[in-house]
């Protein structure tokens, strides 16, 4: 998965459906959740798309799985996975997500539909990764 800074620097640079074909092109590139762990306690409410975002644990960084039934909410769990995959728990449990995704201006790109879910997406990622610190 490309780091957070490479996809906003694309970003930028893009207009209007060109943002949303970027936005399916990362929702392509994430790491697959199979279905048997697509479940209510992975399950992301709210959305307006059923999302699933998973934790894996490995050499102590967290390495995040998400789907999603609509490819553009499917490309914004992508970004949210974006900032914190791959870091320790106790740096995702105490991140500023929301402050990390702000460049992207979702809330003025995208519909409020499409958004609507985010601050949840974001919430389950924090409650997994905080589950984890404290084991």
């Amino acid at each position: 998965m490309r780091s957070l800074t490479d996809i906003a620097e694309e970003y930028n640079f893009l207009e209007g459906d060109e943002r949303y074909r970027l936005l399916i092109e990362l929702g392509r590139e994430l790491d697959p959740i199979p279905d048997a762990l697509k479940t209510d306690a992975t399950l992301v409410r709210g959305c307006s798309a059923q999302v699933w975002v998973y934790p894996t644990e490995q050499a102590g960084q967290l390495h995040f799985l998400a789907d999603s039934n609509a490819a553009i909410t499917k490309g914004i769990v992508a970004l949210v996975i974006a900032a914190v995959q791959d870091r320790p728990a106790t740096e995702v449990a105490a991140m500023d997500v929301t402050a990390a995704l702000a460049p992207f201006d979702l809330k003025n790109q995208l519909s409020s539909n499409r958004t609507q879910g985010v601050p949840n997406m974001i919430a389950l990622v924090q409650q997994h990764a905080a589950r984890i610190a404290a084991a």
